[in-house]
């Protein structure tokens, strides 16, 4: 009986024993394909990184490796993230050019090496190497048979788990074997050390491997023994172009070279119009080449090199007009210069949400600009109501947003990013006590304040200080080529609601925005700004007029130069516009407050309302009705093919804890409720995208906290 029971402990241990290898040792498995050669050319976009220089060839870039330097290396676990063991499955990528007379013995195109393995120059290695019995897996297309012979060395071959080498005639892929020897599968014949440019793909995958070059019928040789299910890559290192040393450095163009765990890599970029440069993620370095035309059948092709295949990249200005075509996603898109825009892609469908960070900020925050800076990132500005912390821009980063750069404001209440040309631009609503107040208190001055964007420090610096009163929000917008920005001048002093806002039109001799057109407004909390055709509109949020919230807000239409009534709608204590369009249909909704006549009691449950545009009519009818709880912000986002609108609700008379809802688009049933988001005196929501996934970020005008949600597609 004893006995048993010891072997059923034994049992249990070894299971357990088991759990926790399985749980430790992870292979590297559902994972995109990884642009190695990005990765490293990428790390500071304004230059190129030591030991590279870029040359051209036959009208095409590649980079040339002039010494092994540490900035073509980089550990494994920076790609390869939370896993131990490399894929059992893989393809790699590569597009390169070699010349007969550079081509030395061995060169390699990239190396994985072992921790602890130490770089030396090709002088220390001189009598390093030691003679080694080899036998090579060799694929020859004559007879159609398959040879195999395998290169196994005592010696560690320098520290090598994995690599790609290139001799005169062949090409060789090294792995660390059983009992820690080196093997090697080469490919006899290949040939490509002719001056011109190929792509060879080179697929692992269960017991066979094959090497396609040019999208040609592929080489494929059945080795004795699979790759190795236990390639242990712990505290490895990546070399592009190198084994870390002198000796071996790859002295030829690399345009291309890209991992794909899990997958055969032949079909993503194969057949090709151009298979010797077929694409699958190039570097954007690579890429700013101008267009040449070419005849083709007497036809000029002048945008042929014009698209791009490849991974996720940044647009910028020299990017602008390039066409993107992303495999992954099946998505072609266009670079306005700052933004990719799709042009064809795959639709989503929103799934679920799924709460991605918790920001921490200095206070309550009223309000969230998400913006770009080319060549910096995606960007957040934070209106924070302290003033002893003031405000803060955030940058996006593979973790979330962080602390990127701190303002001094005064109980700021809103951001609005806008350019001119090529400069950048941000503008802050300040509300609170300005220096002119603790002297003056009959002025009852505030002053905003416009930042413009310093390519030399990266930072956000002074540039023009405009006069405004309780400012709750700015919109920008261009008319004919004209820029202008428009305040919402909310109240004078703490009980005059009913004060002009001011447009300001930017003068291109003063450099300077000045004062353009004032109007009348009551309790002013937002403008929108659209364009419907010909027509430029304007619509004032009205809030409260000094005795009730029941009051109008007005649209504006742009006639000659200014600003003229075109319609008014009553609102209760509005507090957003958000307008948007679906297929040809224009859309406002209005986020209502809550309802206060006289000394009377608020109602914070009520309905906001979406307005539909009559064409014929020839103004704005009520659509839909959707109760809210002292709405404060709408916004409008689509996914593929779908339509959503999320609302801020702040209060519900009790509590400030409490679901803002995201509705979506059901056509002739209008928005329905689909998600309910869990938030805390929510202030503003803002939509936005990174590297082909979706967000929402809420901000909280009564916690210093923000919350980013991921939104999961299918």
């Amino acid at each position: 009986m004893s006995s048993l029971i010891f072997v059923q402990l034994l049992l249990l241990l070894g299971l357990r024993v088991i759990d926790t290898t399985t749980e430790t040792w992870k292979h590297c498995t559902d994972l995109v394909p990884l642009d190695l050669l990005s990765f490293v050319l990428e790390k500071d976009t304004s230059k190129l990184v030591p030991g590279v220089d870029m040359r051209q060839a036959g009208g095409v870039r590649g980079v040339h490796l002039s010494s092994p330097h540490t900035s073509m290396s980089f550990p494994s676990s920076q790609l390869l993230v939370d896993c131990n063991l490399f894929p059992t499955e893989f393809s790699i990528v590569v597009t390169l050019k070699v010349t007969r007379i550079a081509l030395k013995r061995n060169e390699y195109i990239f190396t994985i090496v072992e921790p602890g393995h130490v770089k030396k120059s090709e002088e220390d290695n001189k009598g390093d190497i030691l003679k080694r019995k080899e036998r090579d897996i060799t694929a020859q297309e004559k007879d159609g048979k398959k040879k195999e012979s395998r290169n196994k060395s005592n010696e560690e071959h320098g520290g090598i788990i994995l690599g790609l080498r290139f001799s005169r005639k062949c090409l060789h892929f090294l792995f660390k074997g059983q009992g820690g020897a080196v093997e090697h599968w080469v490919f006899r014949g290949t040939r490509l050390a002719d001056n011109l440019w190929h792509t060879l793909v080179l697929t692992v995958n269960g017991q066979h491997v094959k090497l396609t070059v040019d999208c040609s019928s592929p080489l494929q040789i059945v080795p004795s023994r699979p790759f190795p299910l236990d390639l242990n890559i712990q505290g490895s290192r990546f070399h592009i172009g190198s084994r870390g040393r002198w000796k071996g450095l790859f002295s030829g163009l690399l345009r291309q070279l890209v991992l794909v765990p899990g997958s055969d890599a032949t079909h993503q970029i194969c057949p090709s119009s151009n298979p010797q440069l077929s694409a699958l993620s190039v570097p954007p370095l690579l890429l700013d080449l101008p267009v040449t035309e070419r005849k083709e059948g007497g036809h000029i092709a002048p945008y042929e090199q014009r698209v791009s295949v490849g991974l996720e990249r940044p647009c910028s200005q020299l990017l602008q007009g390039q066409l993107w075509f992303n495999p992954l996603r099946k998505g072609l898109y266009l670079c306005d210069g700052t933004l990719w825009t799709p042009v064809l892609e795959d639709h989503k469908r929103l799934d679920y949400v799924l709460e991605h960070q918790v920001l921490t900020t200095s206070s309550e925050t009223h309000d969230v600009e998400v913006f770009q800076i080319p060549g910096i990132g995606l960007m957040a500005a934070m209106a924070h109501r302290s003033t002893v912390s003031g405000s803060a821009v955030y940058l996006w980063t593979d973790t979330g947003f962080q602390l990127y750069q701190n303002f001094t404001t005064q109980k700021a209440l809103a951001w609005r990013h806008f350019t001119m040309g090529k400069k950048i631009f941000l503008v802050v609503s300040n509300s609170g006590e300005g220096p002119d107040k603790h002297t003056n208190k009959e002025s009852e001055m505030d002053f905003s304040v416009i930042y413009k964007w310093s390519k030399r420090r990266k930072r956000f610096v002074h540039f023009q200080t405009l006069q405004t009163h309780c400012a709750r929000d700015w919109e920008a917008f261009k008319i004919n080529q004209q820029t202008y920005l428009a305040v919402a001048n909310h109240r004078l002093g703490d009980s005059n609601h009913t004060i002009d806002s001011v447009i300001y039109k930017w003068n291109r001799l003063t450099k300077s925005f000045e004062v353009h057109q004032r109007l009348p407004t009551s309790g002013a909390y937002d403008w929108e700004f659209f364009t419907v055709g010909p027509y430029h509109f304007l619509v004032v949020a009205n809030a409260f007029d000094g005795v009730t919230t029941s009051v109008d807000s007005v649209i504006y239409v742009w006639v000659n130069g200014n600003f003229l009534v075109f319609q008014k709608i009553k609102t209760f204590c509005a507090t957003d516009w958000e307008m948007f369009k679906i297929g040809s249909r224009v859309f406002l909704v209005v986020a209502n407050g809550h309802r206060l006549q006289g000394n009377g009691p608020s109602r914070y449950a009520i309905n906001s309302t979406i307005y539909e545009l009559d064409m014929i009519g020839q103004l704005f009818v009520r659509f839909q009705d959707i109760v809210t709880y002292s709405a404060v912000d709408w916004e409008f986002f689509s996914l593929g093919e779908e339509h959503f609108l999320v609302v801020a609700n702040s209060f519900n008379g009790e509590s400030y804890s409490l679901n803002s809802i995201l509705y979506r688009w059901q056509g002739y049933e209008g928005f329905v409720p689909v998600h309910w988001l869990p938030t805390i005196g929510c202030s503003d929501w803002e939509f936005f995208s990174s590297q082909g996934e979706s967000y929402l970020i809420y901000s909280s005008a009564k916690v210093p906290l923000s919350k980013v949600f991921k939104l999961k597609t299918y």
